[in-house]
């Protein structure tokens, strides 16, 4: 039983770590889950302090990714059209591959403001603030995703080969 937990924890690591690009998944939960899930694991060596260290992270992360795209978007006097549209962006930039995902936030979020008649110079303003935001919140997503996705996998190895 202990190597379905190794393959299903290692699989929740990959999907975690695709949760950060990913928007529809919470990657950071995903990726705590995985290393949760090797807890079941006859001969893991997980301390207490990892699982809460980790779990703070998951949490902070997870609440900034929400909130910090919205703080920046209302700082910059954008509105829920250029937060809409950058979320849209993301989605149909994720298709277009590694560079679409990186200017779509930002194509999204100008367009959506020029959608509500924003002036030019400010909807580029707002779509800069916006895609700052993203990419805050995606680096941090995916330095704890692959920070998440080594740990258990070394871990998984320990467990395997102790």
């Amino acid at each position: 039983m202990e190597y379905v937990y190794i393959i299903l924890s290692s699989l929740l690591a990959f999907v975690g770590l695709l949760g950060a690009v990913l928007p529809v998944l919470p990657g950071p939960p995903i990726s705590f889950a995985a290393l949760l899930l090797l807890l079941l694991c006859d001969g893991n060596d997980i301390s207490v302090l990892q699982l809460v260290i980790a779990g703070v992270f998951a949490v902070v992360i997870t609440v900034l990714d929400y909130i910090a795209p919205v703080w920046f978007t209302k700082k910059y006097g954008g509105s829920k059209a250029g937060m809409w549209g950058a979320t849209i962006g993301l989605l149909l930039g994720f298709f277009a591959g590694p560079l679409g995902v990186i200017i779509g936030p930002f194509l999204g979020a100008f367009l959506g403001e020029l959608y509500v008649e924003t002036p030019k110079e400010k909807a580029f303003e707002v779509a800069g603030m916006t895609f700052m935001a993203f990419m805050l919140t995606t680096g941090m997503k995916l330095i704890y995703g692959v920070t998440l996705f080594v740990m258990t996998l070394v871990k998984a190895w320990h467990i395997i080969f102790p």
